[in-house]
């Protein structure tokens, strides 16, 4: 990991663990003044200092974490065309104190996919009460019996929201891999920040 990642991971860890900046620098046997460059980025931290972050910060700040990060990268992203929060949920904990951007990454792609779920589970809800609908609209005379153009169209208006939340999901998935792996910002629209 390299800067500026590194002075942004120990400022949410630090903060993390209810540490002042002097607190820090008191731990890691080195000025305040340090711990302050470090954190804006503007100095990479010596070998001493970086394994003593590490250490108090619970966190591998080593050069060599980064090797695979492009390929956990796209998993993760890719992850989105099935739907199964599991599947970045244990990527993202096996992953998250070995690379700044799988956890930040990471996050996004785990909101992104709960707010699907909800989604999702709130359109089956919905389906779920159709035979019921069908029903009632039976009694009051409607054409409702199976191959009828009512039925076809409730049919059709049923699994539209389906598969449009897949479509959704699978190209946010292909955008933001594609960004991930050009160092771009990546974004999903429609996220509820469950994870911070």
């Amino acid at each position: 990991m390299n800067q500026p990642d590194i002075g942004q991971k120990v400022v949410e860890l630090r903060s993390q663990k209810n540490l002042t900046q002097e607190k820090l620098a008191e731990y890691c046997e080195v000025s305040t003044r340090t711990i302050q460059r470090i954190e804006s980025g503007e100095v990479e931290p010596r070998v001493f200092t970086r394994n003593t972050l590490s250490n108090i910060l619970e966190f591998d700040f080593g050069q060599n974490n980064t090797e695979n990060e492009n390929l956990w990268l796209t998993v993760l992203h890719l992850s989105n065309m099935f739907l199964i929060v599991l599947i970045p949920l244990l990527l993202w904990s096996w992953k998250k104190n070995q690379s700044f951007k799988i956890d930040r990454q990471g996050r996004q792609v785990l909101n992104f996919q709960i707010t699907m779920t909800i989604i999702l589970f709130a359109v089956v809800f919905v389906l779920m009460f159709a035979p019921v609908a069908l029903a009632f609209m039976g009694e009051s005379g409607l054409n409702t019996t199976e191959g009828g153009p009512f039925f076809l169209l409730i049919v059709m208006c049923g699994t539209s929201p389906l598969l449009l939340v897949g479509l959704f999901a699978t190209y946010q998935g292909i955008v933001n891999t594609l960004r991930a792996l050009s160092d771009k910002p990546v974004h999903y629209p429609l996220s509820i920040q469950f994870l911070n």
